[in-house]
């Protein structure tokens, strides 16, 4: 039983490290080396900006761990983090990301192995908080894959993300 502890330890301490300390810098990097208008680009209409995958993945996290397993209420508006078209101040975009990452990974310190099998009703889904959790690591990293694609798209340089 010790050792299914220590795998739930090391599962959540993972997701906390993905979250903050490997995908947060990269979307980092690209939001400092795009122009403001480049973040909110787009290629066509059916396209997402960078913009509004930072947007998408902050309403995510906010829903899925903030709220959905923190208990927070969930003020989502996933259809708006889509149809922005103003350009928001990148520092702003970014400081958002930054505080929504940083209460998410208050929630999951604050977890013990123990609730992993909890269920709880996610965008009416129930869903265990070890299934809310791998979600959102796996989709803040889809999206961190194209947020750093469409900014080597625009900007065609090397992210240097190994010096980070």
């Amino acid at each position: 039983m010790e050792e299914l502890h220590d795998m739930g330890k090391a599962f959540i301490q993972q997701a906390r490290d993905h979250l903050k300390e490997d995908f947060l810098p990269k979307i980092r990097r690209c939001v400092e080396v795009l122009e403001e208008g480049d973040l909110w680009w787009r290629a066509h209409e059916n396209n997402n900006s960078v913009g509004n995958l930072i947007l998408h993945l902050n309403g995510n996290v906010r829903q899925w761990i903030v709220s959905g397993i923190g208990g927070a209420p969930d003020l989502r508006e996933r259809s708006k983090e889509f149809s922005e078209r103003n350009a928001i101040p990148k520092k702003d975009l970014l400081l958002k990301l930054e505080e929504t990452v940083a209460q998410a990974d208050q929630v999951l310190s604050s977890l013990s192995p123990r609730h992993l099998l909890e269920q709880r009703t996610i965008q009416g889904f129930r869903r265990t908080v070890l299934q809310a959790i791998f979600h959102v690591v796996e989709h803040f990293s889809f999206h961190t894959g194209q947020i750093i694609y469409i900014t080597k798209l625009r900007r065609g340089i090397d992210l240097k993300f190994y010096n980070l």
